[in-house]
């Protein structure tokens, strides 16, 4: 029984079609769950913005433990460099060539003519295959390509060095009887691997992968998500049920494939609700050891927050000592190290104890003691669950409100006593204090870190 190479596409994909990016977990999230899955291939997006992606993609590539990582290599031997650095780290890289190899892509989109783009496809191919053993070559707009001249193209990638050539169809309109066609003329003309990108605009996508598996096509190329793309978790359903008529197999784990990847839609999607440009502004931020003291004070606004010079000083500190160990932070790693860092305030109000009760039954009570100046006072109230009656007991002791703007809790250690960490954002007179809270009860945790923005806000306003 052939087994089909599965190549996941979801980070090309969904780079393609959102207009807002990732954040830098939601892409190592999809990287994470693709190589779970037991996708043989996982394809990044090309790259956009080196500093950032370099930082997201060296990540990726030290952590995915089985799949081939392949990234685009770009369109000249200076790309193909840059492109290497990313994931020259990986266990098992590949740096991919894509070449339009229709008419209307190379006259009017890349102006070049026929002859003079053979010949740049062997010139990349060999560029790249000095730097990687693991080179492929991607037809761009395949099926809408002259079939001659495609069959030049895909022997001069093989006779250039190439391990693998992809078919594309990038147009989407190709019936599956197109797309076998195409695979059976190109596995005449070529003895490396022939693998195909079809499309679902039209609904065929799985037909169109089925057709191409019956003409002896090695690989598919799919998503976890994405619009008119041939879903993984669909084309591993059609290809389990008609493996005997196929005889064919992937390596793709069919009992947890499904979960997996609700499971990282959920925490690609977690901010959905958010306002665009708010989602936007923050995804942008990515701080590394090279990020200077204005661009954390930048990024810091981004988030909303005010800091002097000094905090800035004490926030850019804490970042470089925090990407020793983590190779980059973004805004809530960064709204963290805000509130441990800036605006050390003095503790006027401290917690001596608290006590508090809930259930399912009744309102949750807080009870909350603390000794400001040497005068214990207490505070007692009700609310909606353990936390919320404990912030209202704590307003009842300084007898007054502050908004809450934000409050994020967090495990920072694994097992039953795990660490919690608590970050709370008051707002005061229109501007942010940022508070941090850390214990093995996260209700503890929870009140320090109310506390600790208490504090700060108290101390600005003395």
């Amino acid at each position: 029984m052939k087994k089909i190479i599965i190549t996941d596409i979801t980070l090309k994909k969904l780079s393609a079609d959102r207009e807002v990016a990732l954040l830098f977990r939601e892409k190592t999230a999809v990287a994470a769950c693709a190589d779970a899955v037991g996708a043989d291939a996982l394809e990044l997006a090309p790259i956009k913005n080196l500093r950032e992606d370099s930082i997201i993609y060296k990540t990726i590539a030290q952590n995915v433990q089985n799949a081939v990582l392949t990234i685009p290599a770009g369109f000249s031997k200076e790309d193909i460099a840059l492109a290497w650095e990313c994931v020259k780290d990986a266990k098992k890289p590949r740096l991919q060539i894509e070449v339009p190899v229709s008419t209307v892509q190379m006259e009017y989109t890349y102006h070049i003519k026929a002859d003079k783009m053979i010949s740049k496809i062997g010139e990349l191919i060999k560029a790249a295959k000095e730097l990687c053993d693991d080179v492929e070559f991607s037809a761009l707009d395949a099926t809408r390509a002259d079939i001659d001249f495609l069959t030049a193209a895909l022997k001069e990638a093989q006779d250039s060095g190439a391990s693998i050539v992809t078919i594309c169809d990038d147009a989407g309109t190709t019936l599956p009887e197109g797309i076998a066609s195409i695979v059976e003329k190109a596995k005449q003309t070529v003895t490396i691997p022939v693998y195909v990108k079809v499309c679902d605009r039209i609904n065929l996508g799985v037909a169109s992968a089925l057709s191409a598996i019956a003409k002896g096509v090695d690989g598919i190329k799919c998503a976890m998500a994405g619009e008119d793309v041939l879903l993984i978790g669909e084309l591993s359903d059609a290809i389990k049920a008609c493996s005997k008529e196929l005889s064919a197999q992937t390596n793709i784990d069919d009992t947890k494939i499904h979960a997996s990847i609700q499971d990282m839609l959920t925490c690609i999607n977690h901010e959905i609700n958010e306002e665009t440009n708010t989602v936007s502004d923050k995804k942008k931020i990515l701080l590394d050891s090279d990020s200077t003291i204005s661009q954390v004070a930048q990024a810091t606004q981004v988030l909303g927050y005010d800091l002097s010079d000094s905090d800035c000083g004490n926030v850019h500190k804490a970042l470089l000592q925090i990407c020793e160990k983590k190779g980059a932070v973004g805004a809530k790693e960064l709204e963290a190290l805000i509130a441990s860092s800036a605006m050390q305030a003095p503790s006027t109000y401290h917690l001596e104890n608290y006590t508090t009760n809930s259930s399912n039954l009744t309102s949750s009570m807080s009870q909350v003691t603390l000794k400001c100046d040497g005068e214990t006072i207490c505070g007692v109230a009700t609310g909606d669950g353990p936390i919320d009656s404990a912030f209202r007991a704590i307003e009842q002791c300084i007898g007054h409100h502050y908004e809450l703007d934000d409050f994020q809790v967090q495990a920072v250690t694994e097992g039953k006593e795990a660490l919690g960490s608590a970050v709370v954002k008051l707002r005061n007179n229109g501007k942010l204090y940022s508070g941090n809270g850390i214990s093995t009860d996260i209700v503890a945790a929870s009140i320090r870190a109310y506390i600790n923005a208490l504090n700060k806000i108290v101390f600005e306003e003395a």
